[in-house]
């Protein structure tokens, strides 16, 4: 398939008519599949996919979109407002054409699609310039999925958020549905459900007139069943509506109630309660530091002094001891001269000199201080250990309670403010009276939304009992009338199909398990770890193993990993795919580092594909990596600027700088 031209016509930011040619210009020496489209943030780069895939698949190119007025919504919303005049009705449209290779012929195909604003769109489709005019839309778009299946597309077709989707994807689920796309199971089981209601019908058919009564009402009701469930779920759907709007009308309040101070105001009685206890522990420091200034605190005021009072005391109790000391001597020394009066007078001269010369030498080495003071040892002691210990002691009590007192002065000033910005009470009384009223609101609406999903479960429960009772009565009539020869076929058909669906699913798994370690390997780094992947052909649970055959953590995984782990999963369910599509990437390298971008650049896309359709912003594919990675590989580029003014989007060729390639 080749993609050739693509014309928009009032598409989003396009307004008027847009062509974009879009086949790659190959030359004889070297084949340029890349063609690069690039344009700012906001500019329409994911507009020119939408429409690829929307002129494509209709309602099926929008995930999440199911019932019809959703549809017609979204559609509404695709056509430039611009385009809105007032003689004539808004109307927008998609014009594809492509080349498609099917049973070696090849043809080439436009598709035109076009919707009116809240109206259903038209399909129109034509192959080499002849229009297939015998076919509805129904038809048309069968035809077109036929040619290329939605699931098939999302593998080649897809954007920047799908790459990153998959990449943190840690529970598997999105690769698992991808690998079921791939396989075609879903046109298996398709056509399994469609051979299971023929031998339905067939044995409806041998019921005897009771039985095909008992089977008519049962059928009835099972289609009455199906019919409440649509309309449980329709009113389901209206009460969730519903509940969001009272939800959002909820925050709405509670925004102006917090812009009005309300936060204040719910807490203002708490703010009094902390108040009050501040105040009550206040008082108590206060009282603490007080009786610290009456005690022992003062003597750490003037350390310088009250050390020379510690040596004045020190110095008046030794003198007083050598004063005691001398006095008891000279008592001694009177009742020992009265004994040496019975000596001889020289020796008594001599003892008395020699006595005199040591008390005067002993008494002359000590320390004479001035009685200052004159109190007691006692007091002395309480005042040395009052000076050394209790000061210091107190000093330390002082300064944590000095501290604490600080932080209740701050704290008692911004709870002071907090109450003040707080507003009267009868002020947001309205305010919280409306809250009030919207919560009990919605709590009958969240009551009604889950009695509307209790009363689904339960009509399921009774519908798929009426389909049991249904294929009962239809094993009855095979056993007791045996099988009709279509019967028996298409019975043989389906256990056919269950096991070629077994051989399909272990062949394309062993060749995806290899495509995908091929890709990984050509995209990382090499200090990247070296991953495979192992995919159980039964659960379709993807594991992703290291070079020690260890079960890897996607979690574990850096970011630049998990982006590169997520285009090889791409480039291999495509690869694995068998069909020759187009790739089209919008904005591919916004969250890889600059190592990991050139790996891409240069093993991926020139290789993705036959044709490469690369929508990006001058961040990702800058001129360092055009000139020296890309350009041999360029077919041609176009770059799109968007108006402000004008509210639209043009087309230029050429790509944000003065190279302008291919187009002349």
């Amino acid at each position: 398939m080749i993609i050739k031209k693509l014309v928009l016509h009032n598409f989003r930011v396009f307004h008027g008519t847009h062509e974009i040619h879009l086949t790659p210009q190959n030359n004889s020496q070297h084949q340029k599949p890349i063609v690069l489209i690039g344009g700012l943030n906001g500019a329409g780069k994911t507009s020119i996919l939408t429409a690829i895939r929307f002129a494509l698949h209709g309602r099926l190119a929008f995930d999440g979109i199911h019932q019809t007025r959703d549809y017609l919504a979204h559609i509404s919303a695709l056509i430039n407002h611009r385009a809105d005049g007032t003689s004539s009705p808004a109307e927008a449209n998609v014009e594809l054409t492509f080349t498609y290779n099917k049973d070696g012929e090849e043809s080439e195909f436009t598709v035109v699609r076009s919707w009116k604003r809240d109206a259903a769109d038209r399909l129109a489709l034509q192959q080499n310039g002849v229009p297939l005019k015998e076919l509805n839309y129904e038809q048309c778009q069968g035809f077109l999925n036929e040619l290329i299946p939605p699931g098939i597309a999302d593998l080649f077709f897809f954007d920047g958020e799908k790459i990153s989707a998959l990449a943190e994807d840690s529970s598997g689920q999105l690769l698992k549905t991808a690998v079921k796309r791939l396989l075609g199971l879903d046109v298996i089981e398709r056509l399994i459900t469609d051979l299971s209601i023929f031998t339905k019908r067939q044995n409806s058919l041998q019921l005897e007139e009771t039985e095909q009564l008992k089977l008519s009402e049962i059928e009835a009701e099972c289609d009455r069943l199906r019919l409440s469930i649509e309309q449980f779920r329709f009113s389901a759907d209206l009460a969730k509506n519903r509940l969001d709007f009272i939800a959002g009308d909820i925050r709405k309040l509670e925004g102006t109630l917090a812009a009005q101070g309300g936060a204040f105001a719910l807490s203002k009685n708490q703010e009094q309660l902390v108040i009050e206890e501040l105040l009550k522990e206040k008082a108590v420091l206060e009282r603490n530091l007080r009786h610290e200034c009456e005690g022992s605190l003062a003597y750490g005021l003037a350390p310088k002094t009250m050390r020379t009072l510690l040596r004045q005391l020190d110095g008046e109790s030794e003198s007083k001891s050598v004063t005691n000391f001398s006095e008891q001597l000279g008592l001694f020394l009177e009742k020992f001269k009265e004994g040496l009066k019975s000596s001889p007078e020289k020796i008594q001269t001599t003892i008395k000199e020699m006595m005199e010369s040591q008390l005067n030498n002993y008494f002359s080495s000590k320390p004479s201080t001035e009685i200052l003071l004159d109190i007691s040892d006692r007091e002395t002691g309480i005042i040395n250990h009052a000076i050394t210990h209790e000061a210091k002691q107190s000093w330390d009590r002082f300064h944590i309670a000095k501290g604490r007192l600080a932080e209740i002065e701050r704290a008692l000033e911004d709870g002071a403010r907090n109450i003040e910005r707080a507003p009267d009470d009868q002020q947001l009384l309205n305010l919280f009276t409306k809250i009030r009223d919207l919560d009990k609101k919605r709590a009958t609406a969240y009551d009604e939304y889950e009695h509307l999903l209790k009363n689904i479960k339960l009509t399921i429960v009774k519908q798929l009992d009426c389909e049991r009772k249904i294929r009962k009565l239809h094993d009855s009539v095979r056993s007791n009338h045996g099988s009709t020869t279509a019967v028996s076929n298409a019975s043989v058909t389906i256990s056919m199909l269950k096991d070629y669906a077994e051989a399909l699913t272990a062949a394309r798994v062993k060749k995806l398990e290899k495509n995908f370690s091929d890709a990984y390997s050509r995209l990382a780094r090499k200090d990247d770890l070296k991953i495979t992947a192992r995919i159980s052909p039964d659960t379709f649970d993807v594991e992703l193993i290291d070079q020690q055959k260890n079960v890897l953590n996607r979690k574990a995984l850096s970011a630049g990993e998990k982006q590169i782990y997520a285009v090889a999963v791409l480039d291999a369910l495509a690869k694995t795919s068998g069909r020759q599509l187009p790739v089209i990437i919008d904005t591919p390298l916004g969250r890889l580092d600059s190592v990991h971008r050139q790996n891409l650049v240069d093993n991926y896309f020139p290789f993705a594909s036959h044709q490469v359709i690369l929508l990006s912003t001058d961040t990702e594919v800058g001129e360092t990596y055009f000139s020296k990675h890309l350009s041999s590989y360029v077919s041609h580029s176009y770059q799109i600027e968007f108006d402000s003014n004008n509210l639209s989007t043009r087309i230029l060729p050429g790509y944000f700088w003065s190279y302008a390639g291919g187009l002349n």
